[in-house]
């Protein structure tokens, strides 16, 4: 058998129900500077202190799909990895993330559907032990085998 999965990657045949992968990340002001120019939402909760003083949150936040950024990280680069293709993320905005933030990102698999090659996976990021974001993803993984 030739095996054509990209370096990086977990292969459907090869994931297992209850895998983890994580990453770890401060959101810097950079960051969300940054997204605010890539995503063009320079909303100035994120990005103006004096008005975010004034808002429900009490200061700056970081941009909400900044943080679901990092759950596709960890899908595109880990778990499954290189070669695979986003089917469908939901996702549950729990609790704000504020610029110095040290963001807890893990995906676990919860459902594999080999025929299919779809995996289902339970997402979540943690700042300090607390939710801040949960969510399901549904991914289609890389196979050592040729379609």
């Amino acid at each position: 058998m030739l095996d054509n999965a990209p370096r990086g990657t977990i292969c459907i045949e090869d994931i297992e129900i209850g895998m983890i992968r994580t990453l770890r990340k401060v959101v810097t002001d950079e960051d969300i500077e940054m997204f605010a120019t890539v995503s063009t939402d320079r909303n100035p909760v994120h990005l103006d202190d004096d008005y975010a003083q004034d808002t429900i949150f009490g200061g700056r936040i970081a941009h909400g799909m900044l943080t679901a950024g990092l759950i596709s990280a960890v899908i595109g680069e880990q778990l499954p990895g290189h070669g695979t293709v986003y089917l469908g993320q939901s996702l549950k905005f729990l609790a704000p993330v504020r610029p110095g933030d040290m963001v807890l990102t893990e995906v676990e698999v919860m459902e594999i559907d080999n025929a299919k090659r779809r995996v289902t996976m339970n997402t979540r990021c943690l700042v300090n032990g607390k939710k801040v974001l949960v969510g399901d993803a549904t991914v289609l993984a890389p196979s050592r085998k040729f379609d």
